[in-house]
């Protein structure tokens, strides 16, 4: 079937030499590399030496150039039309073709090194036990739907201006509201910033509260990203070991600022004890620090009732709260929050219109929908149960096939599982993670999130993978423990 070009053509064609040639040379790498597609139409010859700036007979020489070579295709009454000569492959890229030069412009020292494969487009693979994905089939395919529809049918495209740093208000409302009751936490609509999710808002948190030289203390192991973001804006980056009550706070340094997740421990799982949450706001309040509290999953809880969060705690101002609806809807949306202090709203508002200005305006409108008519809460009830009988399921497999190896941390939230070696057991978690991915089973090794060494486990992530291909998934993870760790 053939289409229209998608987009304008144009020929570099100043200085001297031969115009035909060039448009051919251009028109040819063009079609190479995919930037022109098989049965897309060439504008006609007048219209496109219009646009040049050339005369017909330059295009015409160039078109019948490349039909005569197989790479264009003209028909009698219908056009011009991308066609490829035997025996070339359509190309898979519409990329242009790289300029050769590895490039002269390099980033400052600190942004080298820093790309890892662990944040890249995932690939398939038969068991996926990653971290931090939520099941894109529990995703309310159909509420979300009629909520964009009816943002794209409202007044949101229709403004002639910008919309608010801080986001849309309907939708501030719906969050303060949503985690007022959900979570407990003390807030209004105007002490909220929605985000492009909770990444953003760690960044945001970062450029408003941490100068060059300040010490900053995060969980060890713990969040890379944060604590790569910490250490890119000049911050001296202190790691604070975690047990199975999450952070030590007796451990703490003096400091600017704390990172913590304190509803469920990432990665190992632990929760915050309320004796170590009165510790924690002691400290801040002992150095004039703030405290990020990330609750970065805590809409799918398993256990008991949460205990309250630091921010409900906190009568100084100190705590900034930060969630995010990747885990809960969908990473691709892209939609976080933070909830802070009255004083520091200004500087997140301004930090926020000088980063992207403001969210997508379609999405607020159809998340804050999702918000008002019940349609979100209704979802995490039920996605709550299959994350539940998931949990349970991955616990049960670990237990009967690792028993002797490894061992799970009790969690009571979030999308993954901990399993951490026996004491004294000898234990390589990156080498078992490979031999893992080669039998076609993806789990995340514990050293990835840790400064210090030390800490070994694996992580079993629920949220990417069918609950019936968690035995078997288990299974061949059990015996990459085994050919990596006999006897």
């Amino acid at each position: 079937m053939s289409r229209r070009c998608a987009t304008e053509i144009h020929v570099p064609i100043d200085g001297r030499g031969d115009r035909a040639e060039r448009v051919y040379r251009h028109l040819r790498d063009a079609v190479l590399d995919g930037r022109l597609r098989r049965g897309e139409r060439l504008p006609a010859t007048r219209e496109l030496a219009a646009r040049l700036g050339v005369s017909r007979s330059t295009v015409s020489t160039a078109y019948e150039r490349l039909t005569a070579e197989g790479y264009l295709a003209a028909r009698v009454g219908s056009g011009t039309f991308v066609a490829l000569p035997a025996g070339i492959a359509a190309p898979v890229s519409g990329a242009p073709a790289s300029r050769g030069a590895a490039g002269a412009a390099l980033p400052a020292p600190r942004w080298r090194g820093l790309d890892d494969p662990l944040w890249s487009e995932p690939r398939p693979i038969a068991y996926d036990f990653s971290v931090g994905s939520p099941d894109p089939a529990l995703f309310p395919h159909d509420a979300w739907r009629r909520s964009v529809a009816a943002a794209l049918r409202g007044p949101a495209l229709r403004r002639a201006h910008y919309a608010d740093p801080s986001g849309l208000e309907r939708l501030r409302v719906g969050i303060a509201r949503h985690v007022g009751l959900a979570r407990s936490v003390a807030t209004t609509a105007d002490e909220v910033v929605v985000t492009s999710g909770a990444q953003q808002a760690f960044d945001l948190l970062g450029r408003t509260l941490v100068q060059p030289g300040d010490t900053v203390a995060v969980e060890d192991p713990g969040y890379p990203p944060v604590r790569q973001l910490l250490e890119l804006l000049g911050a001296r980056v202190v790691p604070v070991p975690v047990d199975e009550h999450g952070l030590r706070v007796d451990l703490l340094p003096a400091a600017r600022l704390v990172y913590v997740t304190p509803s469920h421990q990432f990665p190992l799982g632990g929760v915050l004890s309320l004796q170590r949450r009165t510790a924690l706001l002691d400290w801040a309040r002992a150095h004039d620090a703030v405290v990020i509290e990330d609750d970065y999953d805590s809409e799918f809880r398993f256990g008991a009732r949460a205990l309250d969060p630091v921010q409900r705690l906190d009568g100084d101002g100190r705590v900034v709260y930060v969630g995010t609806f990747s885990k809960s809807m969908l990473p691709g949306l892209r939609l976080g929050f933070i909830v802070a202090p009255p004083s520091l709203v200004p500087a997140l508002r301004s930090a926020k219109r000088l980063t992207d200005w403001h969210n997508d305006v379609v999405t607020q409108t159809a998340m804050a929908s999702l918000l008002d008519s019940g349609a979100f809460a209704a979802h995490v009830r039920r996605a709550s149960r299959v994350y539940e009988e998931r949990h349970a399921l991955i616990g049960r497999e670990a237990a009967a096939l690792l028993a002797g190896r490894l061992e799970a941390v009790p969690s009571v939230a979030g999308l993954h599982l901990a399993l951490t070696p026996d004491a004294g057991v000898p234990f390589d978690s990156v080498r078992v993670a490979e031999a893992a991915a080669i039998a076609g089973v993806a789990v995340q090794p514990i050293p990835r999130f840790a400064v210090t060494a030390g800490s070994e486990g694996l992580l079993l992530g629920f949220g990417a993978i069918a609950a019936e291909d968690i035995p078997d998934g288990t299974r061949l993870l059990a015996e990459a423990v085994g050919r990596t760790h006999p006897g």
